[in-house]
């Protein structure tokens, strides 16, 4: 296991040493620089001061070996935008914000989700199963954005029962997580109902059944446990999706989020400010990975730490 974990953990920084040099040189590629809305009417050697403070005005690889170096003492730098800021304490104080809204959401959503897909695959081609395909059909067909304006404007605008954005109580955060939470329950019904359904089909719960054991404990000791699995692969990506996922419903809502800084600072060039987010998903999304491999091992003891089974 310690070797293993080992392994991963380098394949972990060459991912992120692979998408933080990708990063840097695409964002350079962009025509423009994070000064040129800012600064585009002062005169020429306060234009220049800027380039120099945050060492845009040195050769582009020069930059990139200053912004490694940086990296290896954790500092992810300040943002060209919001002046004084640094990325570290923009992603520390918005990233609690993100994650409880959509925490909350991905909470609800898993367990929605999971209890309409058992009940969809223990009831097939009845009519709770058309019910749940129906719930899964328009979660993944219905756009976020088209949801959340639809809300907003039912809830907020003509019945005036919650705000339709900002900050600041229980009540903000409701719309928000309504929305976030379809997508979730529309996955995870899929997923848990194919996964039950094929569970279900194999030959030892045909041989649990022929022992006279009731078909409760079938599916409480034998068809759920296995058939988690699919569940917990979608999980370590729904983690992260709750921090990448929400960019444009926290724009919408006004959220102060992660996501709702980093649509900023895309529009507006603020090349540290991409990078730290960046890295931060990464960071985020190799870590649920390892993390998701390791409960593989908890959940089904015949899954072996090289991906086989016995």
């Amino acid at each position: 296991m310690s070797k293993y974990i080992l392994k991963r953990v380098l394949y972990m920084f060459l991912t992120l040493f692979i998408v933080t040099t990708l990063t840097f040189f695409l964002m350079r590629s962009i025509p423009g620089d994070p000064l040129a809305s800012m600064a585009q009417a002062l005169p020429d050697q306060i234009r220049a001061n800027f380039l120099a403070k945050y060492g845009l005005d040195k050769p582009l690889f020069e930059q990139y070996l200053l912004y490694l170096k940086g990296l290896i003492h954790l500092d992810l730098g300040d943002s060209v935008v919001y002046a004084g800021r640094s990325v570290s304490e923009t992603i520390r104080t918005t990233s609690p914000v993100s994650g409880f809204v959509g925490g909350i959401a991905l909470f609800i959503g898993v367990g929605i989700g999971s209890l309409l897909g058992i009940v969809a695959a223990l009831n097939k081609n009845k009519w709770p199963d058309f019910l749940v395909i129906f719930i899964a059909v328009l979660g993944v067909s219905v756009p976020a954005f088209v949801l959340a304006a639809l809300l907003q404007m039912i809830f907020a605008a003509r019945l005036g029962l919650l705000p339709s954005s900002g900050w600041g109580g229980a009540k903000y955060c409701i719309l928000p997580i309504v929305v976030l939470c379809l997508g979730p329950i529309a996955s995870y019904a899929r997923y848990v109902k194919s996964s039950m359904l094929d569970t279900l089909d194999q030959d030892y719960i045909m041989t649990a059944r022929a022992k006279g054991m009731s078909e409760s404990r079938v599916i409480r000791k034998h068809v759920l446990r296995n058939s988690m699995l699919p569940a917990v692969t979608l999980f370590g990506g729904s983690v992260v999706g709750v921090f990448t996922g929400s960019f444009v419903i926290e724009k919408m809502f006004s959220i102060p989020g992660i996501g709702f800084y980093y649509i900023n600072s895309i529009n507006n060039n603020d090349y540290t400010m991409i990078l730290g987010t960046t890295i931060f998903y990464a960071t985020l999304f190799v870590v649920m990975q390892l993390i998701v491999d390791c409960v593989y091992v908890v959940i089904d003891p015949r899954i072996r730490i090289t991906g086989e089974k016995i």
